[in-house]
């Protein structure tokens, strides 16, 4: 790829996370409906956080564990996501940065919202339901867009997430605008079902106009393009024309560039603790390989590793070095 200061930049939702294990009945008396994720008022947030059991607090936010990813993996990843002038939106800026992350909160925007949250609900099978406080992300806008760093960045990543504001709507289509502008890639993450259920055909016509390659998994791709089976879904990615990752949990990960379709296994792992961050750092992986100039079945192989090890712990970001583990399988 044409040389660039960075690999990936990702925007997206500047979230800390807070988790706590929990049960399904726990989700079933609070209406969740278990592996998605759930808008939530100030208030709503408020009385949840108080009915959960003890909890930690990590930083996440989808594209933002990405870009901790490909750092982990050695790359140069940058991010933009809106953070509060509070507690909670300085600890998100010192992690990210510790990280290796060239991070920008909207220091030339403040906002007088907090920082958001994400109160993540882990039952003991590894699953994760989420119910999000938006909080500041809600402003993050176009003026947040740095025109210059997309300029420099062999992709641009976008959280689905982001069309759940209007705000970042426009940010996301000036910056998909700066990408081209610039001949870079466009890449997508579609986040969650109901997400795509809630924009189908705002993210049809982005992926049409400016998405280069997407991400999503079974449940994700199967609702953006109303299909029955994988066959008709792999009919309308080639119609796409998009260089599209299918995330299959156990199964692995479907690769598919417009003619071939390719299949990889999931990394194994001894016990899969909570699945928070599994597709995100499989975007990671396959982005570092990608930018790095890995064949196909090689970015969805080092996607898998650090899925796999993400989901191996609490929390959606890795707590070992993602570069060191590679090497070691020869990857």
């Amino acid at each position: 790829m044409t040389d660039a200061r960075f690999d990936v930049l990702g925007i997206g939702s500047a979230i800390v996370d807070i988790l706590a294990r929990t049960d399904d009945d726990f989700l079933a008396a609070n209406g969740m409906v278990k592996g998605t994720m759930a808008l939530m008022t100030a208030e709503q947030s408020k009385k949840l956080y108080e009915r959960m059991g003890p909890a930690v607090e990590i930083s996440g936010g989808s594209a933002a564990n990405t870009a901790v990813g490909i750092a982990s993996l050695g790359g140069s990843p940058c991010y933009i996501g809106k953070v509060g002038a509070d507690k909670l939106g300085e600890i998100f800026a010192h992690e990210i940065k510790a990280a290796g992350v060239d991070f920008h909160g909207g220091e030339n925007r403040p906002t007088k919202l907090p920082s958001a949250t994400c109160l993540i609900l882990v039952t003991p099978d590894g699953q994760r339901t989420m119910n999000t406080f938006l909080g500041a992300c809600t402003e993050l806008a176009p003026a947040d867009i740095d025109a210059e760093r997309i300029a420099a960045s062999r992709v641009t990543y976008i959280e689905g997430y982001q069309w759940d504001t209007p705000l970042a709507k426009q940010a996301i289509r000036k910056a998909c605008q700066a990408a081209k502008g610039a001949k870079r890639q466009v890449a997508l993450s579609l986040s969650d079902p109901f997400v795509v259920d809630r924009h189908r055909a705002d993210l049809l016509a982005l992926i049409r106009d400016d998405v280069d390659i997407l991400f999503g998994n079974e449940d994700e791709i199967f609702s953006l393009y109303q299909a029955a089976d994988m066959e008709g879904a792999i009919a309308r990615l080639r119609e796409a024309r998009v260089l599209a990752c299918m995330t299959r949990s156990a199964k692995g990960a479907i690769v598919f560039d417009g003619q071939a379709t390719l299949a990889v296994d999931a990394a194994p792992v001894t016990k899969v603790v909570d699945t928070t961050g599994a597709g995100d750092l499989f975007a990671a992986g396959f982005l570092y390989g990608y930018t790095h100039g890995r064949d196909l079945t090689g970015c969805a192989k080092i996607g898998a590793v650090a899925a796999a090890e993400v989901i191996s712990h609490m929390g959606a970001r890795p707590e070992v070095s993602l570069k060191d583990l590679i090497a070691k399988q020869g990857l």
